[in-house]
């Protein structure tokens, strides 16, 4: 099989690419000349997972269909997993597919490329951290549906426990980790309100933090906000604390140990080690290393998001966050779309920092926006945060089915949550 144009990874980056490019080179085109592979069936804004742990945003309502997006933006899609690489021959290998109980549904298969885009994302770095084992991590909608069936069942457990008490810790104080015990918060006390006091239990969540303050590369005042809105809503913060190792029922750390029924580890970043295996140049946390056109030294090879270390501002790297991997794909779009009318393109690739929103629970936000019309950076909290912030999630839809699928989108889903509540207890 031969494509002009491999996309592999499709997340915020990787599908806005495909949706953009597909439709630019128009219905009966694009989707012989445009692939998008991803080792899932439909996509999930990664910056949401939190919620899907939680239980506060249901995957069946929010999952977008690749193959449903390919038809409307014309380009086409194959589940699969990357396994083998050689950029000379501008050749890779998908890895076959497997039914859960063992049976062949799609056999290993070649695809050959002009160019292709790495977008594979990042996963978890546990720091040499020893029982890493023990720990849940959110890499993927998999990921939050197998921690948010598993807190259930811990919800329930401790409803009907002696101790009527669920203890949870959370590793890494960044925006997953933040946003992860706020919902989780959320979550408890939507299920204390629909359960018979005979059922009530107490839970205490511990986030716990390495450096000195949480969220520690936002401006510090977002921090010294977000920490005083999770202590209200009685979650301990923990910080200047090092975890030495995970256990079964408890987090070791250097400021003694802190008893766990569930541990979530949301602390650092590094991509998959399989990447030193293409022959292309990584960095320390095997990102591939890319110049500021988003090229690796491959020709016609790519990478962009998490899976990328593209430099800034001199002796500073693109950080991985999702309006970077949609500043990217926006780039790429419009390099690729140039070079393929033949026109010049000496653009080079330049990340622009919006700021940061960080979602608090249900109608709480707060982060700082860069670049405001007075020229200046400003703070913001509260409820017009909280919007904010779910505006960035509509403008990721907005860019990948347009306006008015994105604005009958969000109606719909107001309508279901009215409905059926905020909680998915299923």
């Amino acid at each position: 099989m031969h494509y002009d144009t491999v996309i592999i990874g499709g997340g915020a980056g990787g599908l806005e690419l495909a949706s953009k490019l597909g439709r630019t080179l128009g219905r009966n085109v694009g989707p012989e000349k445009i692939l998008l592979v991803d080792r899932s069936t439909f996509h999930i804004w990664k910056p949401t997972l939190h919620e899907v742990a939680a239980g506060t945003l249901n995957p069946q309502q929010e999952g977008l269909s690749y193959s449903i997006l390919g038809r409307s933006n014309h380009f086409s899609f194959m589940v699969g997993e990357l396994i083998k690489f050689d950029a000379a021959a501008k050749r890779l290998t998908l890895k076959e597919v497997h039914q859960a109980n063992g049976d062949l549904i799609i056999p290993e298969r070649q695809i050959t490329f002009n160019r292709c885009v790495l977008a594979i994302g990042s996963g978890s770095n546990f720091f040499g951290t020893p029982g890493s084992e023990y720990a849940y991590v959110l890499e993927n909608a998999q990921d939050a549906q197998a921690f948010h069936s598993h807190l259930l069942n811990l919800f329930a457990r401790a409803a009907y426990s002696p101790a009527k008490q669920l203890n949870v810790a959370i590793v890494g104080a960044g925006a997953t980790g933040v946003e992860l015990s706020a919902e989780m918060m959320e979550a408890y006390h939507e299920i204390h309100s629909n359960s018979g006091s005979e059922q009530h239990f107490r839970i205490n969540i511990t986030l716990i933090e390495a450096a000195p303050r949480i969220l520690a590369g936002l401006p510090e005042k977002v921090s010294v906000q977000a920490a005083s809105a999770l202590r209200q809503k009685q979650i301990r913060v923990m910080t200047a604390t090092k975890v030495l190792a995970i256990h079964a029922d408890k987090v070791e750390t250097d400021q003694g140990e802190i008893a766990a029924d569930v541990i979530v580890w949301a602390a650092g970043i590094k991509a998959a080690d399989r990447n030193r295996e293409y022959g292309l140049p990584v960095n320390r946390i095997n990102q591939f290393e890319v110049n500021n056109r988003l090229e690796t030294p491959a020709e016609g090879v790519y990478a962009l998001g998490d899976c990328a270390a593209c430099p800034w501002e001199g002796d500073k790297w693109v950080p991985a966050r999702a309006q970077a991997a949609h500043q990217q794909a926006d780039y790429l779009s419009e390099a690729f779309s140039a070079a393929d009318k033949g026109k010049a393109f000496d653009k080079t690739f330049q990340y622009k920092d919006s700021g940061s929103l960080v979602s608090l629970g249900n109608n709480h936000g707060v982060g700082n926006l860069m670049g405001s019309l007075s020229g200046g950076n400003f703070f913001i909290e509260g409820l017009i945060a909280k919007y904010m912030y779910m505006s960035l999630h509509l403008m990721h839809h907005k860019a990948i089915i347009g306006y008015g699928k994105t604005a009958l989108l969000a109606l719909a889903r107001v309508a279901q949550k009215r409905v059926s509540g905020r909680l998915k207890l299923h």
